[in-house]
């Protein structure tokens, strides 16, 4: 979509705003010896204080209100008997909706004892996104947003999960164009519109370039032993510098 009004400005920012602390609140929560199932019912709270609801619950019927995955789990985790445990490369990713208005954001993180190397997957993957971010101007082509993405994940000494994508939001929770790819496709020649709302969200791997879909027919796994971060928040495209929906 693209906010046209100054209903849809304020519609966006506070479902943004919820999404964005109900992450920090996450996160700010997890401890060893917690199941995932606990750690969303925390999300859950949090959005139901501030009559937000889960989105991929309300439009998917995801068994969850958050998707949380560890270590070899990429995305769409869902919550259940899993105990996290010191170490652990978690990732947690909110979506919802506020008074028909949706936001959509994540986070990847490491437990302690930390290893430097995942440390750093993490911090690259939240680089990577702000990169992209800076980037973005109304006109410019969808395309370059793959082109840029994969190039500073490239300077990190990282790929990027070529399956998995950023997306348009806004009315839905996942709008046109509902595929921004995370690297060039000359094919792609659509361009961004002013006050266009999408999502950036890269995934930086240390090895598979592509996941895999586990039996449960949503959590998405890498194929060996590497490792993969995620950072993501939603975003007002305009003629200057984007807006930033979702921060804590």
């Amino acid at each position: 979509m693209t906010s046209d009004t100054e209903q849809d400005l304020e519609g966006l920012k506070a479902a943004g705003k919820v999404v964005g602390f109900t992450i920090a609140e996450m996160r700010k929560s997890v401890k060893p010896g917690m199941t995932t199932l606990q750690l969303d019912k925390i999300g859950a709270e949090i959005l139901k204080r501030f009559g937000a609801k889960s989105a991929p619950r309300e439009v998917y019927d995801f068994p969850g209100d958050t998707c949380i995955s560890i270590n070899e789990e990429v995305a769409h985790g869902i919550p259940g008997s899993k105990v996290i445990r010191p170490g652990d490369l978690i990732n947690i990713d909110v979506s919802a909706e506020l008074n028909g208005y949706f936001s959509d954001a994540a986070v990847s993180f490491q437990l302690p004892p930390y290893n430097q190397k995942l440390l750093r997957l993490c911090t690259s993957a939240e680089e990577t996104m702000m990169s992209v971010i800076s980037h973005l101007r109304a006109g410019m082509r969808v395309n370059e947003i793959g082109r840029v993405m994969e190039l500073e994940a490239r300077k990190r000494g990282y790929k990027v999960v070529r399956n998995l994508c950023s997306h348009g939001i806004g009315k839905t929770l996942h709008d046109k164009p509902h595929e921004i790819l995370p690297y060039f496709s000359p094919r792609e020649t659509t361009v961004l519109k002013p006050n266009q709302v999408i999502t950036i969200e890269p995934f930086l791997t240390t090895g598979a370039e592509f996941v895999d879909q586990e039996a449960d027919g949503w959590t998405l796994t890498v194929p060996d032993n590497s490792r993969v971060a995620q950072f993501e928040h939603t975003i007002i495209v305009t003629k200057g510098r984007p807006i930033i929906l979702t921060g804590a």
